[in-house]
Parts: C-alpha cells; sequence; structure tokens
C-alpha cells in the first residue's frame, strides 16, 4: 500500500538551482530525492541536519568587515606582510 503523498514547492535563484541539480546530479540524486533526504533526516533525528547558529558581535562585525571591503573593492591590506604584522599585534 503507498503512502498518501503532498507536494512541497519551494523557491530557488536560478543559479543556485542548477548548480545545486549539477552537484546532485554527480551524486545521482534529483533534486526530489535530496528533500525527501533531507526530511528523513530532520524527522529521525529530530534536528536540523547543519549546525544553524546565529552570529556573536564578533562574528558579525567581521562580516561587516568583509562587506564593507567587498563594496569598496579594495584590499583592507597593502600585502601579506602587513596582515601578519596586524594579526600579531
Amino acid at each position: 500500500m503507498m503512502a498518501h503523498t503532498a507536494m512541497l514547492h519551494v523557491r530557488l535563484d536560478d543559479e543556485i538551482k542548477a548548480k545545486g541539480n549539477a552537484a546532485l546530479a554527480a551524486m545521482g540524486l534529483s533534486a526530489a530525492d535530496a528533500v525527501r533526504l533531507l526530511y528523513h533526516r530532520i524527522v529521525a533525528d529530530q534536528a536540523f541536519p547543519l549546525e544553524l547558529k546565529v552570529p556573536n558581535a564578533t562574528t558579525l562585525a567581521a562580516m561587516a568587515d568583509a562587506d564593507a571591503i567587498l563594496a569598496k573593492r579594495s584590499a583592507r591590506f597593502t600585502d601579506g606582510e602587513a596582515m601578519i604584522a596586524e594579526l600579531n599585534g
């Protein structure tokens, strides 16, 4: 006897979907297979199978710094020695 099934609709960025589908295909899985596996793990473990955390203040500051560097499109340090000097500070 076959179990009753339900449809799940998910919106994804086109590029993420294409890259994800390609990676899954290389593993011999479809997107539907991956979602079914995800749900089975959630049910079996009663937890999300990836560690999810809220970033702390230090991490948030580092993320903001990285975003600012990317927005300026310039390096924070002139060379590797300057970076090491600040790290050793």
